[in-house]
């Protein structure tokens, strides 16, 4: 099952949604992950009382104003703010999967006191379509694919994997490839 996870992970990096699928998951040792349910926590203490969060097919909302109809995520920073919109458009799009039509969204960012609105077109809804089924292949693959170095990689959960050996040239990365243990 693909969750919001899975979807802002591919947007971010194929080889750490690999990881994370399957099951070797950096996020718990995270000081920035840990700070981002922080933020979540505490930036809006009346919403537990006015919204509910929502799990349905895999996904997990942040919280969902069900009169409405929207799906509001609360992020800590705007600087991947492509992955924020793919996975909110994704929640969307599973609302819509069951029947609930009409849904907008809005990505909060309390540190930023910014907030963004989120459509769904029909265009989003078949790169979606393709994006799960991009997902699902990359998920079934045997190998871990290979590292690709980005501007990201210093903060992300998973640096210390990744970057825990540097590539001799002479092994042509061959610990860039990590194989499934299934």
């Amino acid at each position: 099952m693909i969750t919001g996870t899975h979807f802002a992970y591919y947007q971010l990096c194929r080889r750490k949604l690999w990881l994370f699928a399957n099951g070797i998951n950096m996020e718990q040792e995270s000081d920035l992950v840990y700070e981002g349910k922080l933020i979540h926590e505490e930036s809006y203490p009346e919403r537990p009382s006015k919204y509910e969060e929502v799990a349905i097919d895999g996904i997990k909302v942040d919280y969902y104003d069900a009169k409405n109809h929207v799906i509001h995520e609360i992020k800590k920073s705007n600087k991947v703010d492509r992955a924020h919109e793919w996975q909110l458009k994704y929640y969307m799009y599973v609302f819509e999967l069951h029947g609930v039509e009409g849904v907008r969204g809005i990505l909060e960012y309390p540190e930023m006191r910014k907030t963004k609105e989120v459509m769904l077109t029909d265009v989003d809804r078949e790169e979606l379509r393709s994006m799960i089924n991009e997902i699902e292949s990359i998920i079934q693959q045997e190998d871990c694919p290979k590292r690709v170095k980005k501007g990201l990689c210093r903060n992300c959960s998973y640096f210390d994997f990744c970057y825990s050996e540097e590539p001799d040239e002479a092994s042509e990365g061959s610990d860039d490839k990590v194989s499934s243990a299934r």
